[in-house]
């Protein structure tokens, strides 16, 4: 039978009996270029082994039974007619034809798995520049969300040095009204010649009189600050000055120092603080040293 013959040219071909007769099955038996087709497409399939599931009452290579003792050429039965057996030439002719749908269905095949491939490197290589496009936006975004840290940082600070410079001007100006709003009132009788007291060591009041007074502070920590007042400015001034200028040793700008002259000797009290410089002798020059000033 021709199902028969297609069944042995697969087998020729060097397909298991058993997947010939699934691919066989499964076309309904149209012929070998469409059990090739099958056996080609799911030669891959883990149950291309597994017997197919058969109609009720039928089963691959068996005829269902026949009832009543009779051959199957009963009467109004038509006669199967059998075709003759192919000879070994038709064989030949016929696997070799098999033979080369076989290798151009596998050359087809190879092509597809080819192009698959390529086109799998080509996503493959798409997804990877993406991956780069999208990892370098991130470091670019880092860097710029860095930047942007820096530049507010770095406001911030010149906004607090701003602010600090603002406070000590705003001191300065509050220590001078303090200090110096009853001075020019107080300096002003010194301006006028007083009684010069009698005495035998007393210069003639001949020399010369200044306008401006060059005092040197010097600090605890070794260093040392130098100012011109002037020769009618209040003590209180330099103490204003050296408070405003002096370092972290002191107190950090807020404990009062207390002035002390260095030759000779001598303190300076708060009464002192309101004398002019040239009533205290320290025109046109002088040298003073800052200590801390004690809590009494």
């Amino acid at each position: 039978m021709a199902e028969r013959t297609a069944l042995e040219s697969l087998i020729e071909m060097g397909f298991p009996r058993g997947r010939a007769e699934k691919a066989l099955a499964l076309t309904g038996n149209q012929g070998i270029e469409a059990a090739m087709d099958w056996l080609m497409e799911h030669e891959d399939d883990p149950d291309v082994d597994e017997p197919p599931a058969s109609p009720l009452g039928h089963s691959l290579g068996h005829e269902p039974p026949s009832y009543g003792g009779g051959s199957p050429e009963g009467p109004g039965s038509a006669k199967v007619e059998e075709k003759p057996p192919l000879s070994e030439e038709e064989k030949r002719e016929q696997t070799k034809r098999m033979l080369e749908l076989v290798a151009q269905k596998q050359k087809e095949r190879g092509e597809r798995e080819q192009r698959e491939a390529v086109e799998r490197e080509r996503q493959r290589r798409r997804q990877g520049q993406e991956l780069s496009a999208a990892r370098q936006r991130l470091q670019e975004d880092e860097m710029r969300r860095a930047a942007e840290e820096r530049r507010r940082e770095k406001a911030e600070e010149t906004a607090a040095r701003q602010r600090v410079r603002e406070k000590i001007e705003r001191d300065k100006v509050e220590r001078a009204k303090k200090f110096g709003g009853t001075g020019s009132q107080m300096t002003s009788p010194a301006t006028e010649p007083g009684p010069v007291p009698s005495s035998p060591s007393q210069e003639p009041p001949t020399k010369r009189e200044y306008d401006q007074c060059r005092i040197q502070v010097r600090l605890p920590d070794g260093t040392s600050l130098t100012q011109t007042f002037k020769a009618r400015e209040q003590l209180a001034a330099v103490r204003l000055y050296v408070e405003l200028h002096r370092g972290e040793e002191l107190g950090g700008g807020q404990d009062p120092v207390q002035l002390l002259s260095g030759f000779p000797r001598r303190a300076f009290s708060e009464a002192d603080m309101e004398r002019p410089l040239q009533e205290l002798g320290l025109v046109p020059s002088a040298v003073l040293i800052v200590a801390k000033k004690c809590a009494s």
